[in-house]
């Protein structure tokens, strides 16, 4: 058995994985975070914003008219949390609160011009980033990689993350 070596894990010593191998990906994963966010975090700080900020423009524009309701789903924060993002996006000219068509109550949020634009270059930044990586390790890893972070994953969010995914 291979008791965190260096070597690659074959499908069969899946079952076996070290404590050793599990903190060396572990760690991976805080470094890589660190490098998925570095780029944006450049771009947000010349806003004055932080990450939330940022995962609020993301999911505002990957679900056009979304609802608060189901923003604080998705991003799984506090109610007042979200509302301090959305009020600084909203009074900065970046997020437009709109009345809901059906149901009066609900607010459905857009980006505004200004919003795609930071948006749009808060995404490039990682994309390309992601893209650099992907072409590195190859479509097999890439395949791999997505399906561990599917399977990292609690039943609920995996199910938000899946409709998500559907709406492309």
């Amino acid at each position: 058995m291979n008791h965190g070596g260096t070597g690659t894990i074959s499908g069969e010593n899946l079952l076996f994985l070290t404590d050793e191998q599990l903190r060396k990906g572990i760690e991976a994963m805080f470094f890589a975070y660190r490098g998925f966010t570095a780029d944006p975090d450049r771009i947000l700080a010349e806003h004055g914003y932080g990450r939330a900020h940022h995962r609020a423009l993301h999911f505002v524009n990957r679900t056009h008219g979304t609802t608060v309701n189901n923003l604080l789903s998705v991003l799984g924060v506090t109610k007042q949390s979200l509302n301090r993002v959305l009020r600084t996006l909203i009074e900065d000219g970046l997020v437009e609160s709109r009345v809901g068509r059906t149901d009066r109550r609900e607010r459905n949020l857009y980006l505004t011009e200004a919003g795609q634009t930071l948006e749009r270059k808060l995404s490039e930044a990682q994309r390309e980033r992601m893209r650099a990586a992907y072409r590195i390790a190859g479509p097999q890893a890439v395949a791999g990689f997505r399906q561990v972070l599917e399977a990292m994953m609690d039943d609920e969010i995996r199910r938000q993350y899946l409709a998500l995914k559907e709406r492309r």
